[in-house]
């Protein structure tokens, strides 16, 4: 079934504006792309690697303020505005937030914000003294780069704060613990996992896991997953006591993207085998595939070229909504609870995609450095399914199987099917 007769069946999502960087010379060359896009825990803040080595930071109020249409631009016929990188801050009222654009020095793979929380310690015991002192209304964001650098901003002023440079080839994913300690992880092309105290300054590394890295997860939970470059495998590791808990296999193709549920309870993994897989992570079954291919292509095909290839996944912050970027120029909004999209959204050389941190917006990235936003089409959650977010918030799904309760209560409560 071609793209657009698909896109025709379904529901269009709604498209609400654009980020876009000035036209100069050398966008046409490589090096433009947005390979990475963040919104900060808070929502004050989207970020985005819009190529070229620049991440612009944009206070995400302004961003819809600018997004919204009014009310006589819509009588007129006239579409959603956008929003270029200039600063505007000559308007801004004192302690309002400002737009920054970083130049990080090198062409940005990973992006990732992180927030400090002052009661967490530092999990390094012999700290006598510290150069940066990390506040309640500290906004970190941590930037990881060609040459293997990883750069940490603060958010705030976009003044440099660290320059960690252990690694030696591209990092290309970053991850911060979401208990506001500051423990950041970073996964890179130089076949390392390296896991950064940030509250010692990023002096000391805690750890080095040692496998072949691409993509790194969404820490949750002491845990923490990477898929390996080339491979068809997850990951997953116990980040307290730092060992392997388990592999996850049933792709045919290079797997590039994952990210677990905000609950802990579900990881979703995105390949060039043309499907999303949803996992219980714990048990390491899948529960659903998420197919964008039909008929479904046979592993011999799934494992080679075709224009399916799935480049991006994201898990919204309700837990029971995904999104997933294509090579065939299409965005789908998936719900959990069904294996056929709710929505598409046209997108050409699509790259990555995140959710805000509210779930009602979704951003897209592209390989010309621009930003795409749709409204998320969302449908209420079943009683099931909140039942289960809420009983995650306490305990893994292994944990439920172990109450003393009915077999079909523990069934209900646990992630066996969706």
């Amino acid at each position: 079934m071609s793209a657009t007769r698909f896109a025709v069946m379904l529901c269009k999502a709604k498209f609400i504006g654009e980020l876009i960087p000035p036209v100069a010379p050398f966008d046409q060359k490589s090096g433009r792309e947005t390979w990475t896009a963040a919104f900060a825990p808070d929502g004050s803040y989207f970020a985005w690697s819009q190529g070229h080595r620049i991440v612009r930071l944009v206070p995400w109020k302004k961003c819809l303020a600018s997004f919204s249409v009014k009310k006589e631009d819509r009588s007129s016929g006239a579409g959603p505005r956008r929003l270029s990188r200039q600063n505007s801050e000559g308007s801004l009222l004192p302690g309002e937030p400002r737009e920054h654009t970083i130049d990080c020095g090198d062409i940005v793979w990973g992006l990732a914000f992180g927030s400090s929380v002052p009661e967490k310690q530092s999990r390094c015991v012999n700290i006598e003294w510290h150069r940066f002192k990390f506040g309640q209304d500290q906004l970190l964001l941590a930037t990881g780069l060609n040459n293997g650098r990883i750069k940490i901003w603060d958010v705030y002023t976009g003044k440099l704060l660290l320059n960690l440079m252990d690694h030696t080839d591209i990092v290309r994913d970053l991850t911060f613990a979401p208990d506001g300690s500051l423990v950041l992880v970073s996964a890179s092309r130089d076949k390392t996992l390296r896991i950064w105290d940030l509250k010692d300054d990023g002096e000391d590394q805690m750890l080095i896991l040692y496998r072949h890295i691409l993509i790194l997860l969404t820490v949750w939970k002491n845990t923490v997953g990477y898929n390996t470059s080339f491979a068809l495998q997850v990951f997953l590791w116990d980040m307290d006591k730092y060992t392997l808990i388990r592999k996850l296999e049933g792709h045919h193709n290079d797997v590039v993207s994952c990210e677990f549920s905000p609950d802990g309870a579900l990881l979703a993994t995105a390949s060039y085998d043309t499907r999303v897989i949803v996992w219980d992570p714990h048990t390491a079954t899948v529960l659903l595939e998420l197919g964008h291919l039909f008929p479904p292509p046979s592993p011999i095909f799934a494992g080679g070229a075709n224009d399916r290839w799935v480049r991006s996944v994201a898990f919204c912050h309700d837990g029971w909504h995904i999104a997933s970027v294509t090579d065939d120029r299409l965005v789908r909004f998936w719900s959990i609870s069904e294996k056929s999209p709710q929505a598409v959204a046209p997108l050409t050389n699509g790259l990555c995609c995140a959710f805000s941190t509210d779930g009602s917006v979704l951003a897209a990235g592209s390989r010309d450095g621009s930003v795409h936003f749709w409204a998320s089409p969302r449908r209420i959650a079943s009683l099931q399914h909140l039942c289960r977010l809420t009983l995650r918030r306490v305990m893994p799904t292994q944990q439920v199987y172990t109450l003393p309760i009915p077999f079909s209560m523990q069934d209900y409560l646990a992630y066996k099917t969706l």
